[in-house]
């Protein structure tokens, strides 16, 4: 498998795995990632950022994730507990799996390859947040040892609960 950056030709792909995702998150009563987002527009803006990673397997793509080093203001307030750490950090937005591959190992893959860029960077930390009734990212985390540290609150006021594994 191969985790690379987004190229213009990966866009219609990357759409694809977001729109099942959101329809699962509609399907499951889960209020994340509607009201269009994240839409080819994010998508677009993490690419001219260099955040945009897709995942390939058979030169399909199976996952989509954003990735970026240059911290995120909602994680400056924390509520209900605290990181584990105050140093800089990786953090990771809208990580989804195409269906077809979902139970393979795939996310955790991602946040391998996520790991490996924080070691060649210096970087000792990853934050994520994600919805407290998306159950199946938690089990991810928690699979992959990330620790749960307290709730955030998004530009939009909506609640996340969020987590950090520490490196090294």
């Amino acid at each position: 498998m191969e985790f690379r950056k987004t190229t213009e030709e990966d866009i219609d792909q990357i759409m694809d795995i977001i729109k099942q995702a959101q329809q699962y998150f509609k399907e499951s009563h889960i209020d994340q990632w509607q009201d269009n987002y994240p839409n080819v527009q994010t998508i677009k803006n993490d690419m001219q950022h260099g955040y945009s990673y897709v995942l390939v397997k058979d030169r399909q793509i199976v996952a989509t994730a954003a990735i970026s080093f240059d911290g995120e203001k909602t994680y400056n307030q924390i509520y209900d507990g605290k990181w584990l750490s105050d140093e800089q950090y990786a953090v990771i937005h809208r990580l989804a799996v195409a269906p077809q591959h979902k139970g393979l190992g795939i996310s955790s893959e991602v946040l391998k390859n996520v790991e490996k860029m924080c070691v060649d960077r210096g970087v000792n930390s990853i934050k994520i947040d994600t919805h407290d009734q998306n159950s199946s990212m938690q089990k991810l985390l928690q699979k992959n040892n990330f620790t749960y540290c307290g709730v955030i609150y998004l530009g939009n006021g909506s609640k996340r609960i969020a987590f950090e594994k520490l490196i090294g």
